[in-house]
């Protein structure tokens, strides 16, 4: 039977519609690096996609029940993201794998698959991320909606005592709910989640 992170990490993959904080686990994922636009029509983040597919489907993680694209997104020399520029965008689009799937089993798959689909996995990696203490909301709408659910996850920090802690291992971090190609914009499902830490203030004696 597929392995359903939905049901098995609720907390993580069913936020609620208003900020909340959460201490994520690591976990491991088939990941695949890039830059650009992704809505560039056969683009490297649209062959990013049928490579994370490929690979999931060869382990037997059927797309249509169990598991969702993710991406961890950032742009240089900003915190914030410029979603008019989307040319600026550097990405690792990734599936979460189960904890059972080894390394072995993954090297096993981008091989199968390569044969099988004919496709250039090469870039393909096995990536364990540590997310840690994050903020997380639910998003409703399109993708270029979401700087009002960021500013609400922002406001929630400031209100109590946390700030964001972007780094070059703790990005910007969405989980796609809704099939795009099926779905309307509008009634789009994403998890938004961003690093935080605690604010430290000065206080003068």
């Amino acid at each position: 039977m597929p392995f359903d992170f939905k049901k098995e990490y609720k907390e993580f993959y069913m936020p609620k519609n208003k900020p909340e904080i959460v201490t994520v686990p690591p976990a491991n994922y088939i990941a695949v690096r890039g830059t650009g636009d992704p809505n560039e029509p056969d683009g490297a983040y649209q062959q990013a996609i049928s490579v994370l597919y490929a690979i999931a489907y060869t382990l037997k993680m059927s797309y249509k029940t169990d598991h969702r694209i993710e991406g961890f997104w950032w742009q240089e020399n900003t915190d914030s993201i410029d979603y008019a520029d989307k040319s600026a965008f550097h990405w690792i689009s990734v599936i979460r794998l189960p904890d059972f799937i080894t390394p072995d089993d993954f090297a096993w798959a981008v091989q199968t698959a390569e044969k099988k689909k004919k496709l250039d996995c090469s870039k393909a990696e096995f990536l364990t991320i540590d997310e840690g203490l994050c903020v997380q909301i639910m998003h409703h709408g399109a993708f270029d909606d979401e700087p009002a659910s960021v500013a609400l996850l922002d406001t929630f920090l400031a209100e109590n005592g946390y700030i964001n802690d972007f780094t070059a291992a703790r990005l910007h971090h969405e989980i796609y709910l809704s099939d795009a190609r099926k779905v309307a914009p509008e009634k789009w499902k994403t998890v938004i989640r961003h690093p935080i830490k605690k604010s430290v203030k000065e206080h003068t004696p």
